[in-house]
């Protein structure tokens, strides 16, 4: 996320733009929005993406009136949105609710655009392994698509009072922690950071490695070069050992972490549209409310010509 600093040293939000559709769990990311703005002091804005096919067909058929069944599927669109909004956010945060034609991924991406936003935020509905197959998943599809940090919510939980951050030992490991530190001190929230390391693999034919030094090896390279990362003295390091998705999800369930905060290494639109197996997984499974935070926009907006290096190298 990006960090601002006011004359008096505190660190400044901008807007947050929240995706809505008429189901329950649009309703409860709009409610945890509403709550992250309250504390950070910042604006929240309600996106509805209406898919226009009504019109579509009345412009081929009915040109004339093309324009009257557009302009009645969105007022119809909006009523049933804000009917799902009804008694779960502010009454006046839900009247300003926006309905465009389009996309969810391109509406979202051109609302955080105009209005300077540095946060998107999502509801998750849990899909099966065909409906993801044949639908897709919108979150899934904006965590691609958009430069921003998206918190994707579960369960129907408001309060945020634990943050666990999962990090390795690459470039995504900074952003991460800021993110998380961050996140959790709006709401005073504990932070752990989580870092696993996985076993060797097994490679036929390959020299065996004794894994107490190879695991030696890693955590010292946490304890020089991930550690001093973090920056509140009470964040809690934790190491874990095992295969990542598992791991992750079963701390996040035993020290019932609220948010989640992993980085996504995405640099090109061929990185982002293969956003990593661990990253869709959790997105997938949602162990707790999600942050996924783009980690190559972290670094061009911090250090462009190390980051046009970075792309240089991978074009």
């Amino acid at each position: 996320m990006d960090v601002t600093l006011n004359p008096g040293g505190c660190m400044t939000w901008k807007p947050i733009v929240v995706g809505v559709d008429t189901s329950p769990e649009s309703a409860w990311a709009a409610a945890v929005a509403a709550e992250i703005a309250k504390a950070a002091g910042t604006k929240c804005q309600l996106v509805h993406a209406a898919r226009d096919v009504l019109s579509a067909l009345a412009l081929a058929e009915v040109p004339e009136r093309a324009q009257e069944f557009s302009d009645s599927l969105v007022a119809q669109t909006r009523e049933a949105v804000l009917h799902g909004l009804w008694g779960v956010v502010p009454t006046e945060l839900a009247q300003e609710l926006s309905v465009r034609r389009g996309r969810a991924p391109a509406v979202l991406k051109q609302v955080a655009a105009q209005m300077g936003a540095e946060l998107v935020v999502l509801g998750n509905k849990h899909h099966s392994l065909l409906g993801r197959w044949f639908a897709g998943s919108t979150s899934v599809d904006v965590v691609r698509t958009t430069e921003l940090p998206v918190l994707v919510t579960g369960g129907q939980r408001t309060s945020i009072r634990r943050v666990l951050a999962t990090v390795d030992q690459s470039a995504a490991a900074r952003p991460t922690i800021e993110a998380a530190e961050r996140f959790a001190a709006l709401f005073g929230a504990k932070v752990r950071v989580l870092s696993v390391l996985e076993p060797l693999p097994i490679v036929p034919e390959a020299p065996n490695y004794d894994l107490g030094s190879y695991y030696a090896m890693l955590e010292e390279h946490l304890k020089r070069d991930v550690w001093p990362l973090i920056k509140a003295p009470e964040t809690e390091k934790t190491i874990r050992y095992g295969m990542p998705v598992e791991t992750i999800m079963q701390e996040a369930a035993e020290w019932h972490a609220d948010v989640l905060v992993i980085g996504s290494h995405g640099k090109g639109w061929v990185d982002r549209l293969l956003i990593g197996s661990v990253t869709e997984r959790l997105l997938n499974q949602l162990p707790a409310s999600l942050l996924v935070v783009p980690v190559y926009a972290y670094v061009e907006a911090r250090e462009p010509s190390t980051a046009r290096a970075a792309q240089a190298a991978y074009a």
